[in-house]
């Protein structure tokens, strides 16, 4: 479903080259292949990429050398939103995004959250649209809240709404870059069970995120990254039980010393 070969991103800023300076790679030479149905997870520390490499995957992010494969969908260094808006759009309808920070429209209710993706992008009926978001709402538990805006739910509850609204468009693929990070315990296990749940339907998801404990229980497969590489990647057991990369074996050290 989601194949990534030889993905290299420099740092915008080095755009103009300075004579005999290297420029800095965010991603150094990725690949990375996701099954139909599986659930991976991306680790690693602050800085390493993770967020860039799904950023790229949904064509957020331009990037200068590889290719991306999602489904039928490719990317390539030349994508642009200029030069490429059918094909974005097209990849888009097939990959949900879950952000960090939620990103939902302020002004909008639930409702008009979860709708629009589908009522605008996909020209659905509105009646249409609405009976899917109740139907998704109340599988994240927020079917009570239809009506209200993001400030009047705690940030557990629009993470949940955020993932609602990546669901609404039936995507084959959602990509979740870091989407407990700014929650506290209890609302992160809240937003973990609907992953979870996500997870047992057979959806591909890739997820970054510093919860190992998750990763380990959810994930099928676990890739490490560091500097911009990919270094090591395995099953949950073979990753955190038998690390081979120096690095892979600090963050476990660090991990079961919580």
């Amino acid at each position: 479903m989601i194949a990534v070969k030889d993905l290299v991103k420099t740092h915008p800023w080095q755009r103009v080259l300075v004579k005999d300076m290297p420029r800095l790679r965010v991603l150094d030479g990725i690949n990375l292949t996701v099954p139909r149905g599986e659930v991976a997870a991306v680790i690693g520390s602050s800085g390493s990429g993770k967020s860039t490499l799904l950023r790229c995957i949904n064509g957020l992010e331009p990037f200068q050398a590889g290719t991306i494969q999602v489904d039928t969908q490719q990317l390539l260094p030349d994508t642009s939103p200029r030069s490429s808006a059918a094909s974005l759009l097209a990849l888009r309808r097939n990959v949900g995004m879950v952000f960090q920070q939620f990103n939902l429209f302020p002004h909008l209710n639930v409702m008009d959250n979860v709708t629009l993706a589908p009522c605008r992008a996909m020209h659905w009926p509105r009646a249409k649209a609405e009976e899917n978001a109740r139907r998704l709402l109340d599988r994240v538990g927020l079917a009570s809240k239809l009506k209200a805006k993001p400030e009047q739910l705690s940030g557990g509850e629009q993470q949940r709404v955020a993932i609602a609204r990546a669901l609404a468009v039936q995507p084959q693929v959602i990509l979740f870059d870091e989407p407990t990070s700014a929650l506290d315990p209890r609302m992160s296990g809240e937003v973990l069970a609907v992953i979870a749940d996500l997870a047992r339907d057979g959806l591909t998801m890739l997820i970054v995120t510093h919860d190992m404990s998750f990763a380990r229980q959810v994930a099928r497969r676990v890739h490490v990254m560091h500097a911009g590489k990919i270094i090591e990647s395995g099953s949950p057991s073979e990753v955190f039980t038998a690390p081979i990369q120096e690095t892979t074996k600090s963050l476990v050290r660090e991990f079961n010393a919580k």
